[in-house]
This record gives C-alpha cells, structure tokens and sequence, in this order.
C-alpha cells in the first residue's frame, strides 16, 4: 500500500469524494469525525458506505469516530467496507486489540498516535500488532486541548518542545514496528512554499508520507515522498558495489566512505521507488 500523500475528505461531502480521488493523491481519508458535525455523522456514514461500493483507482480509508461512542456499531459497519482503517485516540497496543476484537476481519489499521496524553507512553507497544497496521501517524491539535495548552506551535510555526518531542515518538514507534511513518497535516492551505519545506523535512527526517487537507497540497507532498533521481542514482551505486564485493564491510562510491547504515538506506530507497513504479 502506497501511502506517499493521504487527502482527507469530510464523509458528509459526498460532492468532494470524486475530485479527492481524482486529485493524485495515493490514498484519501474519508472522515467521519472531526469534520463532521454530530447531527450529520448518520449522513456521512450512508455517504461513505455508498461511495465504498463502487471501484476506484485509490486507497479509501475512513477515519472512525474513537471507540466506545455511540456510534461504533455504525462507525465500524462502513470501515469494514474500507481498504484500511484511520483510528483515532488511540493508545497503544491496547486500543489495537479493541479494535480488532470489535471488527472481526477489520482491514489495515492507520492509528493516529499522540491525541490523548497517555498515547504517548504507548507509542512502542504498536510493534505486538505491526502486522494489522499500514502505519502510524500524529496530530498536533487534539494533544495541547487534551492538557490545557495554548498552542502546539512557536510564532514561525515550528512546534514547540512537548510536540516536537510528539512528533519524534512517532516516527521512531511506526520504524519499530516496520509500518510506514505518516507526517501530520500543514494546516495553511494556501501556503504552498513552506508546505513544500514542511514535507521535505519530513522526508529528511524518516517520515514516508503526509497526509493532506487540501488537493492543491498533494503534488508538494508526492514530490517530497518520492526520491530523487540523484537519490536513486546514488543507492543504486550503493547497492551496485556492496553486490560487485560481497564480503565487503566498508567501500568507496563516489569517493565516500559507504558501509552497513548506508546500503540498508539505499536498500530503502529502491524498494520506494519499486513501489512507486508500480
């Protein structure tokens, strides 16, 4: 599953759901929390359920309400439809297993992973279910509301100390347990230059992918996600040489030292591009 760009799309806007698929994105979300107000929740989940019915050239998901709301039976009827499952306010292994438990056959799971202020002594147990989940991802809204926090960011945007401290758990727990690491949103929509710098740090960082609110902003966060040609060109040289001498533990490409980290990086590098191509 190719999870490079992943566009929300609120599940009472079934007038949006064609240009969401439509907009290049590898996957979009349909959601039927945060963006639907309580009195139409009934609505966006028949929208969503019909939409799951036809075939389309794009990963759906659809983000649930959290567990143990009233509407979980009609929640989890419509997510059973889906290719994955966005859980939110999730805390580990522990909600993981509630909802396996609840969707019997349930389909890949995407935890959003830093929302309630216990999730994040949890954010290493993900690995007991690694194989349920196509991800792990994080939010930096409902954390800061969740302990009375003004703000999850500095006046430049940047995050201050507690989330950035969110944001790296998070992309050290999706590396643990070997599922793709999703960046969270950039929520000035218009800003497409520093949406752009936003993503590629992501991308320096270990991030995998991003999720989108806005189609405009999917073309800025592929192109972050997708190695370069200078990239591959590098890791195939990698990969190349570790191949021409085997037994070798340290060798020169380009006249740089290479050694393990370095061919396990560019390993990764080809099997993205293998995915991409595909």
């Amino acid at each position: 599953m190719r999870l490079r760009s992943l566009l929300f799309v609120p599940g009472d806007r079934p007038e949006r759901f064609a240009k969401a698929a439509a907009s290049g994105a590898d996957a979009i979300i349909l959601d039927l929390e945060d963006s639907v107000a309580a009195e139409r929740k009934d609505f966006a989940a028949d929208a969503v359920r019909d939409y799951l019915g036809d075939r389309v050239g794009v990963t759906r998901l659809v983000r649930i309400n959290p567990l143990g709301g009233a509407g979980q039976a009609r929640d989890l009827s419509v997510a059973a439809l889906a290719d994955a499952v966005m859980l939110p306010k999730a805390e580990g292994a522990a909600t993981i297993a509630a909802l396996l438990d609840a969707l019997p056959g349930c389909p890949p799971i995407l935890p959003i992973a830093t929302e309630t202020p216990a999730a994040l002594f949890q954010l290493g147990s993900y690995t007991a279910h690694a194989d349920r989940l196509c991800g792990l991802t994080w939010g930096a809204e409902d954390l800061p509301a969740a302990i009375g926090a003004a703000t999850s960011r500095e006046e430049d945007g940047s995050y201050t100390a507690p989330y950035q401290l969110a944001r790296s758990l998070t992309l050290f727990g999706a590396h643990a347990a070997g599922v793709a690491a999703i960046e969270t949103v950039f929520p000035a929509i218009r800003d497409m230059e520093d949406l752009a710098a936003y993503a590629a740090r992501g991308a320096l960082d270990g991030f995998t992918g991003m999720m989108a609110l806005h189609p405009a902003q999917v073309e800025p966060i592929n192109a972050a996600f997708t190695p370069s040609a200078q990239a591959v060109a590098w890791a195939r040289a990698v990969v190349d040489a570790f191949a021409t001498s085997p037994g070798a533990g340290v060798l020169t490409v380009d006249g740089k030292m290479v050694d393990a980290p370095h061919r396990k990086a560019a390993e990764r590098i080809l099997a993205r591009t293998d995915q991409d191509a595909r």
